[in-house]
Order: structure tokens, then C-alpha cells, then sequence
């Protein structure tokens, strides 16, 4: 089986609110409705997780109810667990209960403040975790990166070219990231929370898949303007 999972735990300091920012809305619609609906859409994804601070889990039902009414049997909603790492463990057992521990079964991470995820993305990723066990959405950098340990004088400029910008979705076998926390200690699980890194860290091997770069991530204010003018544009149809 193949799983999605939608991580909309956080608000924005910047922004002022106690909500989630995957809650704030474009064109009168959430921000997590978007991407929901992209991977909703795909016929090769079983069921969706979403996860966000249980003080917003009826809200959440709410905008199913709303929104996704068609789409609510295959979306399970889970509470965050207090750390990246913990949420997804908990829904990785949640799944080994619905599947029975299917070697093959897929998961598919995506960050909720994402909302212009595409169908190509979303497929690219179950290929990609399926023939290596891993995957990391990324873009070419296009500005120049500047290493710094002190933070006040550069320490080295990479080669550009071998430079990404990591967004989302990551992807993963679901032995192969269930593998890999039962292998870390605490302290590591505490430290670490991109799951890619810690493949990485660990010699699995992650793929690349081709990202947009208008998978953009809507999180601070001078965000919305962008994102609205690309719902305007149809960008995430």
C-alpha cells in the first residue's frame, strides 16, 4: 500500500497566529486543502495522514467535512506527537496495523505549507521510493551559497552546481524508515529531525526527484502575496 502523510503542526511566529499556518487561507481556501487534494487525487495512494496539535483536530475534521467530504474515508487524522520524528513513528505503526507489515508499503511526507505540490512530484516520488528506498524533492540552487561557522565572515563558498534547495515531499520505504529509527538512540531521534539526513547520515541511499520552484513554502507573511498570485494563475491545478 502506499501512504501519504501531511505534517501541518506549526503557526508562524511571524505571523502572529496561534493557528497552524497550514490553516490560513488562499482564495478561501486552507492552505493544507491544496496539497491534500493533489495527493488525494492520486489513484496510486491508499490512504492520507494528516497530522497537526490536537487543539486543532476538530477544526481540522471540520475543513474535511468541508472541503473533502468525498475524500474523508482514505484521510486519518493523527496528533502531533511533539517532534517531526515522533509523529511519523506513530503513523508508521498506525500503518503496520492497516497493511499487517506489507514489505512494500510507500510513505510519502509532504510538508502541509506546501500547497503547489504536482501530480508529476507525487508519482516521481513513489517511483523513486520504490527503486531506492528513498527520496528528497529538491531544486537546483540558484543563489550562490555562503558557508559560515561564525556567523559573521564566510568560510567557504560551495561549487553551485553541486548545490539543492531541499523542499518536499520526502519519501520513503516504510521498512526502511521503520529500520532506521529502531537503529538510532534517543539522543540522535532528538537532534535530527529531516529524515533524509538521517538516511544520508546513516549510508542509505536517498534519490533526487525534480522539484518546481514554485513548490514554494507558505510560512511567513511576504509568502502570501506570491502564493495568492499563483492560485491566481491556476498554478496549483
Amino acid at each position: 500500500m502506499i501512504f501519504a502523510a501531511i505534517l501541518g503542526h506549526y503557526a508562524d511566529p511571524a505571523t502572529n497566529s496561534v493557528a497552524p499556518n497550514s490553516l490560513a487561507e488562499l482564495d478561501n481556501k486552507p492552505i493544507i486543502v491544496y496539497s491534500a487534494e493533489k495527493l488525494l487525487a492520486s489513484p496510486r495512494i491508499d490512504a492520507v495522514f494528516i497530522s497537526i496539535n490536537s487543539d486543532w483536530l476538530c477544526p481540522i475534521q471540520q475543513i474535511i467535512n468541508s472541503f473533502l467530504p468525498n475524500y474523508a474515508h482514505r484521510i486519518h487524522l493523527i496528533p502531533w506527537e511533539g517532534s517531526h520524528n515522533n509523529t511519523l513513528q506513530n503513523i508508521l505503526y498506525t500503518i503496520t496495523q492497516m497493511s499487517n507489515g506489507n514489505e512494500e508499503d510507500i510513505i510519502i511526507v509532504h510538508d502541509a505549507n506546501r500547497p503547489f505540490i504536482t501530480s508529476r512530484i507525487i508519482e516521481e516520488n513513489i517511483d523513486a521510493a520504490i527503486n531506492f528506498g528513498a527520496a528528497n524533492t529538491v531544486c537546483p540552487a540558484i543563489d550562490t551559497i555562503v558557508i559560515s561557522h561564525d556567523g559573521s565572515s564566510i568560510s567557504d563558498i560551495p561549487n553551485k552546481a553541486f548545490m539543492y534547495c531541499s523542499h518536499s515531499p520526502q519519501s520513503f520505504q516504510v521498512n526502511v524508515l521503520k529500520n532506521l529509527y529502531s537503529s538510532l538512540s534517543v539522543a540522535e531521534l532528538a537532534s535530527q529531525y529531516d529524515p533524509c539526513k538521517l538516511c544520508s547520515i546513516h549510508d542509505l541511499p536517498v534519490a533526487l526527484v525534480r522539484s518546481e520552484y514554485t513548490n514554494i513554502k507558505v510560512s511567513a507573511p511576504s509568502d502570501y502575496p506570491i502564493a495568492e498570485a499563483y492560485v491566481a494563475r491556476g498554478i496549483h491545478l
